[in-house]
């Protein structure tokens, strides 16, 4: 299995999708492709061709949830973990992200600090 190296980051907000990209980038050392809706992620996940999907929940037009859906209908992202990021973690919510097909779900406001580390440990288990 491969390393974590290339990360699709799927967020609205200009603000939030700048702080994790430092954070990714520039703490975590990771190749990092932003899209600012579901439809350019759908549009551009296959030719970036990410290891990892990191996906916002609440999105207008296609959202979270329908952007996973519409990735796993393409053949090379059928199988690309993702990994949802919301305000949306009570345990019920965090269940039904899961039982679309998340890896896990990653609670906002994060810490850019530490969303790197996150994001390796979640894809470590997922190794196991």
């Amino acid at each position: 299995m491969s390393s974590l190296q290339r990360i699709l980051y799927v967020e609205d907000d200009l603000d939030i999708q700048e702080i994790a990209r430092l954070a990714l980038e520039n703490v975590a050392g990771f190749t990092v492709h932003l899209c600012s809706s579901g439809e350019a992620a759908v549009r551009e996940a296959a030719a970036f061709a990410p290891d990892l999907v990191l996906l916002d929940v609440m999105m207008p037009g296609m959202d979270g949830p329908s952007t996973l859906a519409a990735l796993r209908t393409q053949p090379l992202l059928a199988k690309t973990p993702v990994v949802f990021m919301t305000a949306k973690v009570q345990p019920s919510e965090i269940s039904h992200f899961r039982s679309l097909g998340a890896l896990d779900v990653i609670a906002k406001p994060f810490d850019p600090m530490n969303l790197g580390i996150q994001l390796r440990a979640i894809w470590e288990t997922r190794r196991r």
